[in-house]
């Protein structure tokens, strides 16, 4: 069932908000004891959760009997990344840092928009600690398994809220996007991940990594849906051009190590052009300093919140965030700043240079591989080349959260039942909503 289809079913009475609560309720529970229990966290509030779900749900169909106005998501389920506050129940981050963490006084300014919506929180999800990293292995809770296959990782941060999504649990879920984490999940995970411009949705009691880069994005099963929850939450739907002109990214930086995600870029093309949209090839040289650009502005902002924990509670933090945390150490002020301004002429000089060459989208691959063995470090590609696991799946995304572009993952099938993503992207001076546009013409790729 279309997300348009069951609002539609919500609103009219159809479906009453409580039959629909009551189900997705159901689904949460039967993970316990299986292999996708830890996609939902807080379980020892998930009883509260639960009954406070409920009773907005009674209250929505109240108001609906009585003939009131409906929120656009009306009686939706929704599932929140635990690195936003909702109130009533504790925002863990996914670490034993925030172990005994007293629950939140306030919902999270994305929380009071979907409520205001109309729309239901049911559950906390599981995201790599403290969003920092892209794997969704790296968790108090454990790490997260890929709903297709159970050896393999979902990606993060945003973990537990594409998989959740992927298994039919829940059929909205927000996440966050500081460098991949909508984006690279959504990928791995084979659902649709939005990343929209920086600064479109709130992140006030979001729990940040990088007040520089952190947005606030969603996961929906199909791009008909994501356009729904787009135009729920009141955003961007400008003036479009009247032909969109996609630009295909080549060249360094942009290596595809996976040949099976290699052609399904190529299929999007050949989509594409047969939807009329016009397709060349370009380049964005400068897609490797933006990396490095992202690593210091990011390593820099991340260590001075965590700094002071860091030194008290050190054995608290999971290894591996714990090291990359201290590598951050001995960085100037002077480096971190300059990054700050590299990072402002370079917007400026790619989105000019883009602008003027009549580009409105980017195409590319989500990420260069595809969900890898929990554990393992590093792969060797189709192509011969050995790489790193995490730093190939932030490699594609990281450049569109520096430039704060909209961007969103569309998902496609292949035959050995691992997904992958095609990656569209917009250009400020176009509608932010436009890559949901473009999308929708690869919408079912395989």
């Amino acid at each position: 069932m279309t997300l348009s289809t069951l609002i539609s079913d919500l609103r009219d009475g159809s479906l009453s908000a409580v039959d629909h609560i009551s189900s997705v309720l159901h689904r949460i529970e039967s993970l316990r004891g299986g292999p996708w229990e830890n996609l939902v966290v807080n379980w020892d509030f998930q009883q509260v959760l639960g009954a406070q779900a409920l009773l907005l749900a009674r209250e929505l169909d109240a108001k609906r009997e009585a003939g009131a106005a409906l929120g656009p998501l009306h009686g939706l389920a929704v599932v929140v990344k635990d690195l936003i506050d909702v109130k009533g129940v504790p925002t863990r981050c996914g670490s034993a840092v925030f172990a005994r963490r007293e629950p939140a006084t306030e919902d999270a300014a994305i929380v009071g928009l979907l409520r205001s919506a109309g729309a239901v929180v049911v559950a906390k999800t599981h995201l790599h600690e403290f969003a920092y990293g892209p794997t969704g292995a790296v968790s108090v809770d454990g790490p997260a398994l890929n709903p297709h296959d159970t050896s393999r990782i979902t990606g993060g941060s945003s973990s537990g809220s594409a998989g959740l999504v992927a298994l039919g649990v829940a059929p909205l879920a927000i996440g966050t996007d500081t460098g991949c984490s909508v984006r690279t999940p959504a990928a791995l995970c084979g659902v649709v991940g939005v990343k929209p411009p920086f600064g479109a949705l709130p992140t006030s009691g979001v729990f940040p990594l990088s007040g520089s880069f952190d947005h606030v994005g969603f996961f929906t099963p199909t791009i008909d849906d994501a356009r729904v929850v787009w135009g729920a939450l009141g955003l961007t739907a400008g003036q479009r051009p009247e032909s969109v002109s996609v630009g295909r990214l080549r060249g360094a930086g942009w290596e595809i190590h996976d040949s099976a995600i290699a052609a399904a870029v190529d299929r999007a093309e050949k989509h594409l052009r047969a939807a009329g949209y016009t397709v060349v090839d370009v380049e964005m040289p400068e897609a490797q300093r933006l990396v490095e650009l992202y690593t210091v502005i990011t390593g820099s902002e991340a260590l001075a919140t965590h700094d002071v924990k860091l030194r008290s509670d050190a054995e608290k933090f999971q290894p591996l965030t714990r090291e990359r945390l201290e590598a951050q150490r001995g960085r100037s002020a002077t480096e971190y700043i300059s990054a700050l301004r590299e990072r402002d002429e370079l917007r400026k000089r790619i989105s000019d240079r883009l602008s003027e060459a009549h580009i409105d989208v980017l195409l590319t691959a989500t990420t260069p591989l595809r969900a890898t063995t929990v554990g393992v470090e590093t792969v060797g590609g189709d192509d011969g080349v050995s790489v790193p696991v995490r730093p190939e799946m932030l490699r594609m995304c990281i450049p569109f959260s520096v430039l704060g572009y909209s961007a969103v993952s569309t998902p496609v099938t292949h035959p050995d039942g691992l997904p992958s993503g095609v990656q569209i992207v917009g250009l400020p001076h176009v509608s932010a909503d436009v890559p949901l546009t473009v999308a929708s013409a690869l919408d079912s790729l395989t």
